[in-house]
């Protein structure tokens, strides 16, 4: 590439090298080979980040660039990244200057290399030879070829007239033999000269209806400067027939689209012709895309100046080869890295956002998934997360890097996410010092597909720092069949387009597929295709565990202890007296306590409102699956609306996840059945408690409350009501059968 560069060295001082990363680095320094600049330079500007300096890298690094390829990195990377540091050009600021993913294909009028035209009237050329040349590029013998050689005005301007069409091109190049152009096509008025059209007749007239076939298009521009447009028709590797200068201030193209007889084909090809073309700074003359417009004709003169041949059967051999080129040179992957190039000098891991290295979740930066069924609390799990990283505090067990947070809700109502945030806040006892990082975008009635909504989260997130983006659920998204594994990759794209231009985490629920899930691995749980289980980089899993007596038990004595404490501390009650190392405050008897408080109602009362939270808190079991860090053993949590909190009874750990226990290999032993006894006896004794706490003093209760305070799906709830033997479900109400009788 040739041009002035003599200003790159001003630019490299707004970039700091300590802010790259490896790939951007290695970039820069392509960039500054491309422009002919030396490698002391690169290796200068390099020292200024000398933690990661070594000694010899750049130029062991300098030797490779352009090894085996152009070199597809160029000055406008260092334009745009200083102009991004805050540069601005001595010379004013470039049309188009390449952005960090361009690449040297993608070039602009300020990017191309200048092709001087000046000398193209002198010297000796001869004139038939330029246009039955043209005329074999361009046409089979057999084809007619419409000529224009007279003209009129209007208004100031010279028109074309309609022409001729009797001959073929392979009548003309033998008359052309002769030398003699003007026998040939007729005089011309030297005022206009002569016009030819580039796509074939039927020898019947010159409109649109007489081309037999739509083989060419016209590419023309009067915008940019005539010494750039030949080298960016070259740069862009347009796939041209003939490339003619106009006599006048523009080059024009003949470039194959290849269309057949499909005329709408034709106009598709066309129009991506000129929209690739404006996309890289050369604005085409948009008049053109009649398929039987006129160019000018080779081997002629027009006030003197030659309309001149410049060459045929450059760029790309067909239309089909030009696509495929352009897909190849302008696509977004990264290039490959040596191994040997950075093993010395690995580039950091990124630091984890949930977690720590020796015990972590996950990554800044990566991916993970929450999946569930319904009635989980996921929302309400993933408001905690939201909460735990905006404040900087713990979350389940993993302490989070303290950051910003973006909540895309697209199934709850506005309002009621809004006050589940404080209702949360509430649960948790927080002050809410961190809440200025915590962004609410309510997408309820407004959800898109993910290919539509990742390129409007992106605009609006862009600048505003976001640590994780959360994003729940995603079946308000989902692109295609969730069953395809072609289609939802294509969709757990979108979640890495989001998470690398952002340079955030990106964080999304999905529910469970139907049935127990007892019998499956964690990850293969989720609804769909088992991308989703695949792509992330972490996946989170909750499944609902069968509870037994004594879990419940060992929740409500849990409860009743943290509010019993939380009464007398309010009381103003001194544990001091009986609580002793070995015991602690809360393992103080309730006698012991309502001794200290004088007040047995208070305690009696702490024990009746322990029971009915243990009656509607559900359990759950999270299993992980990390790419990132070894996995850590299942962690089991209570969900009491509207709070996940860990157990610490470790009575949930003797507990099967739903479904578990009626798998044929949990069959058979004695031990197995006995457990199977109890696990029934304790589902009989869970339904007994859910029917009470939901029906709140009728005699019967919603299907769904029971549900709801069981943790489980209302089928499931039907199955657990007909086991106990004692209840009737009716119309999605549930009452005793001695009530049903009666």
């Amino acid at each position: 590439m040739t041009g002035d560069h003599a200003d790159l060295e001003q630019a490299l001082e707004y970039i700091d090298p300590s802010t790259l990363d490896y790939s951007q680095w290695v970039g820069v320094g392509m960039a500054l080979a491309d422009s002919g600049l030396p490698c002391e330079l690169w290796d200068r500007w390099s020292f200024r980040d000398h933690k990661r300096y070594h000694s010899g890298e750049c130029e062991r690094k300098w030797a490779g660039f352009g090894n085996g390829g152009v070199t597809k990195v160029t000055s406008g990377t260092i334009v745009r990244m200083a102009e991004d540091g805050g540069w601005v050009p001595s010379h004013g600021q470039p049309d188009e200057a390449m952005g960090w993913d361009d690449v040297a294909t993608a070039v602009s009028p300020a990017w191309a290399d200048d092709v001087p035209v000046e000398d193209a009237d002198e010297g000796p050329w001869d004139p038939a030879r330029q246009l039955s040349d043209y005329l074999a590029a361009l046409f089979d013998d057999d084809e007619h070829v419409g000529v224009v050689t007279k003209s009129w005005e209007r208004d100031g301007r010279i028109m074309p007239q309609r022409g001729t069409w009797a001959k073929t091109a392979g009548q003309m190049r033998q008359e052309l033999a002769k030398g003699d152009v003007g026998a040939v096509v007729g005089d011309w008025p030297e005022d206009a000269g002569a016009w030819i059209r580039f796509n074939p007749l039927d020898g019947q007239g010159c409109g649109n209806s007489n081309v037999t076939e739509y083989r060419y298009a016209l590419v023309e521009s009067d915008e940019v400067p005539i010494e750039r447009q030949q080298g960016m028709i070259e740069a862009m590797r347009l796939p041209c027939a003939a490339v003619v200068s106009s006599g006048g201030k523009s080059i024009h193209a003949i470039v194959k689209v290849d269309a057949g007889t499909d005329y709408d084909l034709y106009r598709k090809r066309v129009e991506r012709l000129y929209g690739y073309c404006a996309e890289h700074g050369f604005a085409v003359d948009t008049q053109n895309k009649n398929p039987s417009r006129l160019s000018r004709m080779p081997g002629v003169t027009r006030r003197g100046k030659r309309q001149l041949l410049l060459a045929t059967d450059t760029g790309c051999a067909s239309w089909s080869a030009w696509e495929d080129w352009v897909a190849e040179s302008e696509d977004d992957l990264p290039d490959t890295t040596s191994l040997a190039d950075v093993w010395e000098c690995l580039p950091d891991l990124a630091t984890p956002l949930i977690g720590t290295e020796e015990d972590g979740v996950l990554r800044h930066g990566h991916k993970m998934l929450v999946a569930g069924p319904s009635k989980a609390g996921k929302s309400f799990l993933l408001m905690e997360l939201a909460a735990a990283i905006a404040e900087g505090r713990e979350w389940l067990r993993w302490p989070c890097a303290k950051g910003r947070v973006l909540y895309t809700n697209l199934e709850i109502d506005p309002a009621s996410c809004l006050h589940r945030f404080r209702d949360l806040y509430g649960a948790l006892g927080w002050e809410p010092d961190g809440i200025d990082g915590i962004d609410v975008w309510n997408l309820r009635g407004h959800a898109v597909p993910m290919d539509q909504l990742a390129p409007r989260l992106i605009h609006r997130a862009r600048d505003k720092g976001y640590a994780a983006v959360i994003i729940d659920p995603i079946y308000k998204v989902i692109t295609g069949d969730e069953n395809s594994a072609d289609e939802m990759a294509a969709f757990c794209n979108q979640f890495d387009k989001v998470a690398e231009q952002l340079g955030t985490a990106v964080i999304y629920c999905h529910h469970h597929s139907k049935g127990a899930q007892g019998g499956k691995r964690s990850m293969d749980r989720a609804s769909g295709s088992g991308v989703f289980a695949r792509d992330p980089d972490t996946l989170l899993d909750m499944s609902p565990l069968e509870l037994t007596d004594e879990a419940r038990g060992a929740y409500v004595d849990l409860f009743d202890a943290r509010l019993r404490q939380a009464e007398y501390e309010a009381l103003g009650v001194s544990a001091t007296d009986k609580a002793t190392p070995e015991r602690g405050y809360g393992s103080l008897t309730t006698d012991e306590l309502l001794g200290m408080a004088g007040d047995k109602a208070a305690g009696l009362a702490s024990l009746g409102e322990a029971k009915r939270r243990a009656a509607r808190a559900s359990a759950w079991r999270i299993e992980g699956t990390l790419r990132e860090f070894p996995s850590f053993d299942p962690l089991d949590v209570w969900f009491d609306y509207p709070l996940h909190t860990v157990d610490t009874t470790h009575e949930l750990a003797k507990c099967d996840v739903e479904g578990e226990g009626e798998q044929p290999w949990k069959k058979g032993t004695r031990g197995n059945r006995e457990n199977s006894g109890n696990r029934r006896e304790g589902r009989k004794q869970a339904a007994e408690e859910a029917f009470e706490a939901a029906r709140d003093g009728s005699p019967m209760a919603p299907i769904k409350d029971v549900a709801d305070r069981l943790g489980v799906s209302n089928k499931t709830a039907r199955r657990y009501l007909d086991e106990h033997g004692g209840f009737v479900v009716k119309d999605s109400m549930v009452c005793r059968k001695e009530a049903d009788d009666e």
